[in-house]
């Protein structure tokens, strides 16, 4: 028996109780049996369906490009076109309420929203997806603006006033911080910079402020993010920030201000790391990360600002611990980086360790086998399960002096050894977090030197993203339920192909950009992208990463390991629906590499 017209699911949840009204009486019940065919392109076209029960799948050109199941809506577009451009067939005994043209133009002319749905591009339906996130009723990280914040209006001294007539100035206003106006530069002086200034053996009214103030100062303008100035502080270790409208200076924003403002404790996290005088003080600022991603995604933040930050953290949290472990001359002597999802600032939770070691030519350190065993292990300790493919700092592959670690490379990119490709992909994906980044530059400049004009090798490298490919997984999304349900992987089938895509695409171009989101956009600037393409891309990717976070979130609480592997049945009709507009942009961009790279022609 039909069930009641649902208006739960997109893009009828958000009709008005007159459009509802109007949908209730004017559907009408409609059975097919398995194998009937709904539409082809030569018969009319005049009715969509919500489908209750059984799938249907739409056939193109002899291929599946589609399947709808239970509570999706079906040739929608065809009905309002008068036409199919494919064959609708049951793949199973369907039940369906069936609803004509008529009424569907009335909804799209009454209802913005509802026609938004319905015909605006991919990449918009995902965005309009993510804006429905629940938040609670504070103001949201996502919109609020740095004005809103607690700026501070500037308060200024002479550069020539000596340190206890500014304290007096500080003191009288009840401030921790004044700038300091030195002739054309702008500087500040702080609390922090009277300690450093009190060890010396000149006495304070001796010492003119400008001697001691700081005049390389970070700033933003005031309509930047909060998140943007909350980034600002943890990357650069500063507690204040200037605010800029253009060349004026409107105050001055402080870490105590930002953290009575925002009302998670990501600021806490940045301190406990940056304060931390033990490996074990910094286990415990690492162990909270993960319980602060979790506030942060239930507050409804995109979750690209939540890659960045744990990115940020992450960095931080590493170049630490390193720095607590290593001797001084060998942290000056080499270059720790970060590789994959982390290098790329998209990994969230902790999943893997991907980190390596550049080694200055010439400099040697007896027993650093057994000091990156300890930083592997420390590591370890705080969360970060081992890399299965050995891709860390304890593995001699991924320790190594720069000429050395240049054959190495020069071997993944010429040799043909098994796993050369994706170990230089990885490399590609390198992001320095302490030491002299100079020597990963040198690496990665060696990589784009020796590829000068090499299209076989961009070719070659490019067909790592469809290694994964499964023609089967427009089926697949239509088997919700019972024994034959499979997971779906959603890095295999999702990100990866288009963040080798745009890694490849990248390399090609010279592109510097490390993050699959900035590189499709970098790409699209220069015209080596089309602009909608890159736009799409970068929507499924951030679906996606929703989508794995939820999933792995859920893992978690059920006691199951973390993994990439999602149950179908375990998402809800709008997920599903987004899901398949995701893997029809990745289709459509692994059409457009094997046409640009040639690979029909290998």
């Amino acid at each position: 028996m039909l069930s009641a017209f649902s208006f739960a699911s997109a893009p009828f949840d958000g009709l008005s109780a007159s459009e509802q009204a109007l949908v209730l009486g004017s559907v009408e019940p409609a059975r097919f049996a398995r194998d009937a065919v709904l539409l082809t392109p030569e018969s009319p076209a005049g009715h969509a369906w919500l489908l209750v029960e059984g799938r249907v799948q739409q056939i193109e050109a002899g291929e599946v490009v589609a399947v709808d199941g239970p509570g999706d809506l079906c040739a929608a577009r065809a009905a309002l076109a008068g036409r199919a451009n494919g064959l609708l067939r049951a793949l199973d005994d369907v039940l369906a309420w069936q609803i004509p043209r008529a009424t569907l133009q009335a909804l799209i002319a009454g209802n913005a929203g509802f026609s938004s749905w319905l015909f605006g591009g991919i990449s918009h339906r995902l965005a309009a997806a993510a804006e429905r996130r629940p938040q609670r009723e504070f103001v949201s990280l996502m919109t609020a603006q740095v004005r809103d914040a607690g700026v501070r209006k500037p308060v200024y001294i002479d550069g020539e006033l000596d340190l206890v007539s500014a304290c007096r100035v500080m003191s009288e206003q009840g401030l921790r911080h004044v700038l300091v106006r030195d002739g054309e530069r702008v500087g500040m002086f702080t609390t922090t910079d009277l300690r450093d200034a009190l060890l010396r053996p000149v006495p304070p009214q001796q010492i003119a402020v400008r001697e001691v103030a700081r005049f390389e100062l970070i700033g933003l303008g005031p309509d930047a993010e909060v998140f943007e100035a909350l980034l600002l502080m943890i990357r650069h270790h500063v507690h204040r920030v200037l605010v800029r409208d253009g060349e004026t200076i409107v105050g001055v924003l402080s870490q105590l201000d930002l953290m009575s403002f925002v009302s998670t404790h990501s600021n806490l996290v940045a301190l406990q790391i940056e304060q931390a005088s033990s490996v074990a003080e910094l286990r415990q600022a690492a162990l909270q990360m993960d319980a602060m991603v979790v506030l942060l995604h239930s507050d409804g933040i995109r979750i690209e600002l939540v890659a960045r930050l744990v990115h940020e953290l992450n960095r931080q949290l590493l170049a630490r611990l390193w720095t607590m472990l290593a001797p001084s001359d060998l942290v000056a002597n080499s270059c720790l980086i970060v590789m994959g999802s982390e290098g790329r600032g998209e990994q969230i939770l902790k999943t893997d360790q991907d980190n390596g070691l550049l080694v200055r030519d010439g400099f040697a350190m007896v027993g650093i086998e057994q000091l990156t065993e300890r930083f592997t292990a420390a590591l370890i300790d705080f969360g970060y399960p081992p890399c299965p493919g050995n891709i860390m700092v304890s593995n001699p592959l991924w320790r190594q002096p720069l000429t050395a670690f240049k054959q190495t490379l020069r071997g993944w990119l010429f040799g043909g050894e098994t796993n050369g490709v994706m170990n230089l992909a990885i490399f590609l994906d390198a992001a320095a977090v302490a030491g002299d980044a100079g020597l990963l530059r040198e690496a990665r400049r060696f990589v784009d030197e020796s590829l000068v004009g090499d299209d076989v090798f961009f070719a070659r490298f490019v067909n790592a993203a469809d290694q994964f490919s499964e023609p089967g997984w427009w089926t697949r999304l239509g088997a919700l339920r019972g024994r034959d349900e499979q997971a779906f992987d959603l890095k295999k089938l999702g990100t990866f192909p288009v963040v080798h895509g745009a890694r490849t695409l990248a390399l090609q171009h010279h592109v510097a950009e490390i993050g699959t989101a900035a590189r499709l956009r970098a790409l699209a600037e220069r015209q080596h992208l089309p602009e909608q393409m890159a736009r799409d891309l970068t929507e499924a990717l951030h679906f996606l990463m929703v989508l794995k976070l939820d999933n792995n979130l859920r893992q978690r609480r059920s006691g199951q390991p973390v993994s990439n592997l999602v149950q179908l049945s375990t998402l809800g009709t709008l997920e599903r629906d987004l899901m398949k507009d995701s893997l029809a942009i990745i289709k459509a961009f692994r059409q457009h590499l094997r046409l640009h790279y040639r690979l029909d022609f290998l």
